[in-house]
């Protein structure tokens, strides 16, 4: 649940993450409140974007690594932070730029003033971020949302062409991806799941029970254009495959001869640490079975997942740079670019310790 907490003058829509900000900025022995948000961040490690206001400021900070986004707009002589660009437009806003990972943005009655406070460090902004997170009608980090996902599409078409009748996403975010295949492949594009847009993310749901009464009021299959066709259906991923599972079984129940998926992504086999619910590396079906054995589980007549490589390639990079990845990719790579203190077994981390010691 979320709250407001004021401590020294800073209020912050604040959950329980985020309180670890504010305890350490109320303990801190800064002059003012800049230099105590600043000793504040510079004790943690993490993924975050974060806003807070004073009586007289407006504070927004991306982490060092510039893991999520967040942005800069302007409407008239207001300025205006936000995780994407699309908050902008509807409030007719102008967007001005991007927040540099590590920047620190004060916004005060003098105007806009930029702080680099933290030491340099690679760039790992979270690439599925152009899979799903992030609005379709969204610019991020230069790349328009949609775009990158039709070119995810165009690749998957080119590494795993099948032969087909027809391509259906799973809306919405699998639409993008499944257009660009469709393109590139020249097989007709067909909405042939219908989406309820007024029941939430499924993966996210906390028994396997509501997950899959969450499935069947979610989607429903459009059968004209199912029927007697051999069908690519295109998503954004597979987590738990609870979705993929129904979804198929849909599918082939309205009439489908052959089903083959295709999926934006390469298979997710890791947790996310840095801000998203996602769930243990347990309960992700890549982390339990290879391919195959995911497409006999799902019930598909062929499985492919996107390539690091081809992934990298539809967000305008050449392919993936083994050595030092362009972006965060831990869900899928397991290569971790922050430290998981919460996993390790050696001493509790620095922020713990000073608020023990402090009271």
């Amino acid at each position: 649940m979320r709250k407001a907490l004021i401590n020294r003058g800073c209020i912050f829509q604040s959950t329980s993450d985020t309180e670890t900000f504010i305890h350490l900025i109320a303990i801190s022995d800064g002059a003012n409140v800049v230099e105590r948000v600043t000793d504040a961040l510079r004790q943690v490690d993490g993924a975050y974007s974060l806003v807070a206001m004073t009586r007289e400021k407006l504070i927004g900070v991306r982490d060092p690594h510039g893991v999520r986004p967040l942005v800069l707009g302007k409407t008239g002589d207001a300025y205006i932070l936000a995780s994407e660009t699309c908050a902008l437009d509807i409030i007719g806003a102008e967007f001005v730029r991007d927040i540099a990972p590590g920047e620190m943005i004060v916004i005060d009655k003098d105007g806009m003033h930029s702080y680099s406070p933290f030491a340099p460090v690679p760039n790992k902004f979270c690439i599925f971020e152009f899979i799903y997170f992030a609005r379709p009608d969204s610019n991020v980090e230069g790349k328009n949302i949609y775009q990158v996902r039709k070119n995810i599409g165009v690749e998957l078409a080119r590494e795993s062409h099948v032969d087909a009748d027809v391509v259906v996403p799973v809306p919405d975010s699998g639409v993008p991806a499944a257009l660009g295949y469709a393109q590139q492949a020249g097989i007709p594009f067909e909405l042939g799941i219908i989406r309820n847009h007024y029941v939430g993310r499924t993966f996210i749901e906390p028994t396997q029970q509501i997950r899959n009464l969450g499935v069947r009021l979610k989607h429903n299959a459009n059968g004209r254009y199912l029927e007697g066709k051999r069908v690519v259906l295109v998503d954004d991923s597979i987590v738990r495959g609870t979705t993929s599972v129904k979804i198929v079984d849909m599918v082939r129940a309205a009439g489908a001869t052959e089903v083959h998926m295709r999926i934006s992504s390469p298979p997710t086999a890791h947790s996310c640490y840095y801000g998203i619910d996602t769930p243990e590396s347990k309960e992700l079906m890549a982390s339990c079975m290879d391919i195959e054995e995911m497409r006999k589980t799902i019930g598909v007549d062929s499985l492919a997942f996107i390539s690091f490589d081809a992934l990298y390639r539809a967000v305008g990079k050449e392919g993936r740079n083994n050595d030092a990845p362009q972006f965060c990719d831990a869900c899928f790579s397991g290569e971790y670019p922050l430290r998981l203190t919460d996993r390790d077994d050696g001493p509790a981390p620095l922020q713990l310790s000073l608020l023990r010691e402090r009271g």
